[in-house]
């Protein structure tokens, strides 16, 4: 392991250098193109006209087939019957004309008998009462003055005789016919009379006319001027025509041949329209095309960008930022990998071969190795590179299901785990997924509305629940790899160092008793403090139970270990008490090295004194006359490099110096702690790490209030006192 850790630890050192992260982007690309480059390929088929097909063929994209569709918009405009107009006025026109014919010969035999009545009175008005009677006019020249008040085109139509028996009947004769004619007229020109249908309308008008009461002359002049009124009043609008079958023609949707549509059973003859539409779908001629294979890039680059975006806004340093960056690739390369080899299995009989692959496993890693916004991050990734692997053969299709499935069986993985801290939690979370893959998967089968028997339903609920359970065995068996390789302290790996059965806490515990209880006691300041500021609160408590294990050395020259012995430190001159009290920091980080402890425990434990000064025998060396100088009685550092190392340094010094006082006040416990840490702003220990002193004041009012609880006020019980007053 500890080679696989120098190999990783060069790999991400080499990320460092932009041409070494832009190879590792470069590795992902081609893994994900290369894993869905078949599943994008167009398919290209040996098949020929009036063939048999070897297999069931569908349509690996949906496209409209225009050819169909415009056979489809030519049916629908031929389908639409000549819209024909009925022109009312035309009707209307003709009674006009009728009525003038029949007002013309009124005129004329008035005209006529004016004209006889002028004659007889002149006559009688020269000849002296003697009575003269004129005769009226021939009818030949009745009909001469009756044509003059007629058009050329009416005198062509109607004969003579019927102009004759209009200007020899009487006025009311002349009226009745009148009145019959044009109401026949308006009865049979009321309905649509096309151009063939003329000499029907005709004779229904005769048929009315003819039961009228009128003399048989002029029933006849008004027949065949009814059938001179009557024309046709029904004509074709082309405009009309157009509109309607433009609105046909538009009617018509667009005939597509949609994606997963069978294009042709297995066994089947190829016709002519089924060679057509696999020629348009390119499953004829695919070499050419290179659309699928763009789209699959630039696809790819919008996910490795975003991944590159996420990662180069992480507020980090570099190191650890290239690490998440290759820890996330390697998960990511291994999922697609996996997600890949599970899509070349056939499909179950029952159900899909998607949804046994163990979608939470990769968000579960993730999510204990670095958080859980990347986490999410990769379900998406994963999720939209599922729908193109467990498309089912269909070429350039997308498996939404899958994609579904594996994002729903992701997210729960990450909730499920958000308050779980130790390895055999992460089993029960994939009990929690197995339950939520198998509620997915019926939520998805119950929206197709199939129909499904009890051996189905079976099969889908194993399915599911087997997913959800090898997620989390492959999680947990791949977790030591990752954090072993990439010197990873996760949370998981945090619980397990707090175990008592730890050998080092063993030691401290058996050898040095008052170090422990010294340890623990900073460990719930330090946790608190850090929790209170959003840093790694377990980290500090983890930290703090280590940060004095090189006092196992020489445990009896610390003063907690000091019971009911004489004090070393008294016989000893102050140079030595300082090299034995100095070397505890770098003992205990040898130590944590040689045990192969996480790197922050070590530097917890070398930094958490910084380069503060040893005071009391810095004086004491002074008072004795000896020439000494600062810098020698200073720890050797590094000073805190972050805020948990920060914060463990100062609870340090305030848990010995609280331990010291004799029933603090809540006032002496607060007024201590700001001084300690006035005495570490002032002397620089806080110079290396991004603590803020609004940070600071949070941390100080936190640890004030744990040593509050702890040395709060106690009630003296009778014996109590009774007891102190027998010592006394």
């Amino acid at each position: 392991m500890e080679k696989l850790q120098q190999y990783f630890m060069k790999i991400r050192n080499l990320l460092e250098f932009t041409f070494f992260r832009v190879l590792l982007f470069v590795f992902l690309g081609i893994v994900m193109f290369l894993a869905m480059y078949s599943n994008v390929k167009p398919e290209k088929l040996d098949l020929g006209l009036f063939s048999v097909a070897e297999q069931t063929i569908r349509s690996p994209i949906t496209i409209e087939d225009k050819v169909l569709t415009e056979k489809r918009k030519k049916e629908a405009a031929d389908h639409v019957q000549d819209v024909y107009v009925v022109k009312k006025e035309i009707a209307q026109n003709r009674v006009d004309l009728i009525t003038s014919i029949f007002d013309s010969a009124t005129e004329v035999n008035d005209e006529i008998q004016d004209d006889l009545e002028k004659k007889q009175r002149a006559a009688e008005s020269s000849d002296e009462g003697e009575t003269i009677v004129f005769p009226e006019p021939a009818p030949s020249d009745k009909l001469l003055l009756m044509k003059q008040k007629l058009t050329e085109d009416v005198t062509k139509e109607i004969s003579d005789p019927t102009l004759l028996a209009l200007l020899q009947a009487s006025r009311s004769e002349l009226t009745i016919a009148k009145d019959v004619t044009v109401t026949a007229i308006n009865n049979v020109m009321s309905k649509r009379i096309p151009a063939d249908g003329v000499e029907n309308a005709k004779k229904r008008l005769e048929e009315e006319l003819k039961f009228t009461s009128l003399n048989s002359s002029l029933k006849t002049g008004a027949v065949e001027l009814g059938r001179y009124a009557v024309y046709q009043n029904e004509f074709y609008d082309p405009s009309a025509t157009d509109e309607m079958r433009q609105q046909a023609v538009e009617s018509v949707e667009p005939v597509k041949i949609l994606q997963g549509q069978i294009i042709v059973e297995e066994q089947h003859l190829i016709s002519r329209d089924i060679y057509r539409q696999l020629e348009l779908i390119g499953l004829l001629d695919s070499n050419h095309s290179i659309k699928p294979f763009v789209g699959l890039g630039l696809f790819t680059i919008i996910i490795l960008a975003t991944l590159y975006y996420y990662v180069n806004e992480l507020k980090l340093h570099s190191e650890l930022k290239q690490s998440y960056l290759l820890l996330f690739s390697l998960i990511f390369a291994l999922s697609i990998l996996m997600m890949k080899g599970i899509s070349f299995f056939p499909d179950f009989k029952y159900s899909e071969i998607s949804y046994i692959f163990p979608a939470a496993m990769g968000p579960i890693l993730i999510r204990n190795l670095i958080d859980e916004r990347m986490a999410v991050l990769f379900t998406i990734f994963m999720g939209i590179c599922g729908t193109i692997i467990f498309n089912e053969g269909i070429t350039g299709a997308f498996h939404v299901t899958s994609g579904i499935y594996i994002i729903c069986s992701g997210l729960a993985g990450i909730i499920f785990l958000t308050k779980q801290k130790n390895r055999t939690r992460i089993l029960q979370a994939g009990m929690c997924v197995a339950g939520v893959n198998v509620v997915v998967i019926f939520s998805l089968i119950f929206l197709r509305n199939g129909q499904y028997d009890g051996l189905e339903y079976g099969f889908y609920l194993i399915i599911g629940a087997l997913s959800g359970i090898l997620s989390s065995v492959l999680a947990i068996g791949l977790l030591p790899f990752f954090e072993a390789g990439f010197g990873i302290l996760s949370t998981i790996r945090l619980i397990e160092l707090t175990s008592p059965n730890h050998p080092l806490l063993r030691k401290i515990l058996t050898e040095a008793p008052g170090t422990y209880h010294h340890s623990v006691m900073v460990a719930n300041l330090s946790e608190s403090a850090c929790e209170a500021i959003g840093a790694n609160g377990l980290l500090a408590r983890v930290g703090c139970y280590y940060h004095d294990i090189g006092k196992t050395k020489r445990p009896q020259f610390f003063i907690e270990n000091q019971m009911n012995i004489e004090n070393p430190h008294d016989r000893l001159p102050p140079q030595t008490s300082k090299n034995i009290i100095i070397a505890h920091a770098t003992d205990g980080a040898e130590m944590l090295r040689k045990h192969k402890m996480p790197k922050e425990i070590v530097d917890i434990a070398e930094q958490h004194h910084g380069t503060t000064l040893l005071k009391f025998f810095y004086h004491k060396a002074g008072q004795n006359g000896l020439e000494v100088r600062e810098e020698d009685y200073r720890y050797p550092g590094p000073k805190a490099q972050t805020k948990e190392a920060a914060i463990i340094g100062i609870a340090d010094s305030v848990e010995a110096a609280v331990r010291s006082m004799s029933n603090p006040t809540p006032e002496q416990i607060e007024g201590l702690v700001r001084n300690i840490i006035a005495d570490r702003l002032q002397d620089g220990q806080l110079n290396e790490c991004d603590l803020t002193l609004k940070e600071l004041e949070t941390v100080a009012n936190s640890i004030c209030e744990t040593l509050n609880g702890i040395f709060h006020s106690r009630i003296e019980y009778p014996e109590m006192t009774k007891q102190k007053v027998k010592q006394a």
